[in-house]
């Protein structure tokens, strides 16, 4: 069973979990708001250098190269100018050693990756959206692009609105759905899939909801590629649920976020 550690910087609580161990890294509370990963990577290895995008909740994943190189030419996908220019995207993926890659989230899924023999990282923003163009797979696709074997990836899945309290439309869990099985009828995939055990779409009492818990549905991506469940570990926190250390969307209609990173090795 995979645990998951309370630690302070500064008397400010972050989490991380035993599955990610050898890796500097941390789910960041919103007791750290106002600090972005410059700062906050500094908290986990002063060396390294921070990476951090502009997220869209799409499925792009790019390397820290690539990022460099996108801020380098400029174009359609970066917003801002000079320092505080930022690319678009929703996963960075590294596996040069010493690179701190970082992503923001209220209620979304934030998922931090590693390979424990390469020492491969990835950071990872999935939202319903992201995890309904299949992000998660995407970023793992392009660790093993890199090197990386399957069979030693680690997937952390952090603090994000659980599926009890998370209601959808019955059109928004299908969207999500369609990335597990495939089905052009909504409500027929909606209804396959509750039927399955340990579902991701609980029932609502409202007419054409649902209840989605998107990071089952995360896992069930990762288990149909091949991760077993022993490579996956779920924090135990609710974002919605918990208000003393996270901020949540759903709960507070403000755009606050708190960060997650992992430094490669």
């Amino acid at each position: 069973m995979h645990t998951w550690h309370w630690h302070t910087w500064q008397d400010l609580p972050y989490l991380t979990c035993s599955l990610l161990e050898a890796f500097p890294h941390g789910f960041f509370t919103q007791q750290f708001v106002g600090k972005l990963p410059q700062e906050l990577t500094q908290v986990l290895q002063p060396q390294a250098l921070g990476y951090r995008l502009k997220q869209v909740h799409g499925n792009i994943v790019l390397t820290p190269q690539e990022i460099t190189d996108k801020l380098a030419h400029g174009g359609d996908d970066v917003d801002g100018e000079g320092d505080t220019a930022l690319v678009h995207g929703d996963g960075i993926a590294s596996d040069i050693p010493q690179q701190a890659v970082w992503v923001a989230s209220a209620d979304c899924t934030p998922a931090l990756i590693a390979d424990i023999k390469t020492g491969a990282v990835a950071a990872v923003h999935a939202g319903w959206r992201g995890t309904a163009k299949k992000i998660v797979p995407i970023a793992i696709s392009r660790l093993l692009s890199q090197g990386s074997n399957l069979a030693d990836i680690r997937v952390a899945l952090g603090p994000a609105i659980a599926g009890e309290v998370y209601q959808v439309s019955i059109e928004t869990a299908a969207e999500v759905s369609t990335s597990i099985f495939a089905d052009t009828d909504p409500e027929n995939i909606v209804k396959n899939l509750m039927e399955q055990p340990n579902s991701p779409i609980l029932p609502d009492t409202e007419a054409g909801k649902v209840r989605l818990d998107v990071r089952r549905v995360n896992v069930m991506q990762m288990e149909s590629m091949g991760i077993s469940q022993e490579q996956i570990a779920i924090a135990p926190y609710c974002t919605f649920q918990t208000p003393e250390y996270f901020f949540s969307y759903r709960r507070q209609k403000e755009k606050k976020i708190q960060w997650s990173g992992i430094v490669s090795k």
